[in-house]
């Protein structure tokens, strides 16, 4: 190899095309003598190549974990940005397994001190529903922080907090994606009561709360998530009274949109929500249901500045109609 750098790149590149190789088989390959293979294995893992020995006759060596992408190509925060985007992807219909494998992939080639934050926001993470229908702009979230709560998940570590300007210590147990929100899981110990915490709104106090002996949920976290998002989680809350059974709701709507309660009239409420009243009244028109809305005022006013809009143009296309009908 005519130099250094190529006979690198080269010697990488058989390393990772197979299990192992000898020490003879490498330097016939590379057209190099024994001591040169040793020598590049050297630089190898001086740049960071987990490049493993294994005794034996005229000796072998293997590629070890982490070394079919360099260790340090990847800092601590695109790392954990990369796990943030495949794990919520696992929600996505059609690329769930595609993206449980790239993860799995992504953890292999890790150092061990990435490999561990990785692993500890993968077994702290579920995710909801999907809307993908929704165009609201994501809100900036650290990748530092989610780390550090998955982290505290792992540990059983407490945490103190700011949430929305107030004080607070939580027991966390989970994070959960959901409407490209993330939200943490987990006990106020001032209270005793579970909550959902959206992980944009909170910032971390130090130093930290006591470590507590983790107690399982009554119930299932993600649709936990869902029904107390839908209730308090969002800038616009509201309960919708439409006129069909649940059953009929539930088939109608995106999970994500929020919930249903069943009435014993027949009818039932759709508890939803969204980042303003435009998103709220374009999911509740998008039934097909008929419905009745009292709260709040401000979806009320909305739907009524919509409901004249729609009348004047229909109204207007009823004159041209009756316009041309004359001709």
């Amino acid at each position: 190899m005519s130099t250094t750098a190529a006979r690198l790149l080269a010697l990488l590149g058989l390393l990772q095309s197979r299990a192992e190789w000898s020490g003879a088989e490498l330097a016939a390959r590379l057209d190099v003598t024994g001591r040169t293979v040793r020598n590049d294995v050297a630089r190898l893992r001086d740049l960071g190549y987990p490049v493993d020995a294994v005794r034996g006759p005229g000796g072998r060596y293997r590629l070890g974990v982490g070394g079919k992408l360099p260790p340090l190509l990847l800092d601590d925060e695109e790392a954990v940005a990369v796990a943030v985007g495949l794990r919520a992807a696992t929600a996505v219909g059609g690329i769930e397994e595609s993206s449980a494998r790239a993860l799995g992939k992504l953890e292999q080639v890790l150092p061990d001190r990435l490999r561990r934050q990785v692993a500890a926001l993968r077994d702290a993470t579920s995710a909801g529903p999907v809307n993908t229908e929704s165009n609201v702009e994501d809100p900036a979230v650290d990748p530092a922080l989610l780390t550090e709560l998955a982290a505290a998940i792992r540990d059983h570590q407490g945490l103190r907090c700011w949430y929305r300007s107030e004080p607070r210590e939580v027991e966390p147990v989970r994070l959960v994606a959901w409407q490209r929100r993330w939200y943490l899981v987990g006990r106020d110990v001032g209270s005793g009561e579970w909550e959902p915490f959206r992980v944009d709104w909170l910032e971390l106090r130090t130093p930290g709360g006591r470590r507590f002996v983790p107690t399982e949920p009554p119930f299932d976290l993600t649709e936990f998530v869902v029904r107390e998002v839908a209730r308090t989680g969002w800038a616009v809350h509201a309960r919708i009274l439409v006129h069909a059974p649940a059953d009929e709701v539930l088939a109608r709507i995106n999970p994500a949109v929020g919930t249903v309660e069943p009435r014993d009239d027949g009818t039932s409420v759709l508890v939803t929500g969204g980042d303003s009243l435009e998103t709220v009244a374009v999911w509740i028109g998008m039934l097909g249901l008929d419905f009745t809305v009292r709260e709040p005022a401000e979806l009320v006013e909305h739907l009524r500045t919509l409901s004249r809009r729609y009348a004047a143009a229909v109204a207007e296309e009823l004159t041209d109609s009756r316009k041309r009908a004359r001709v």
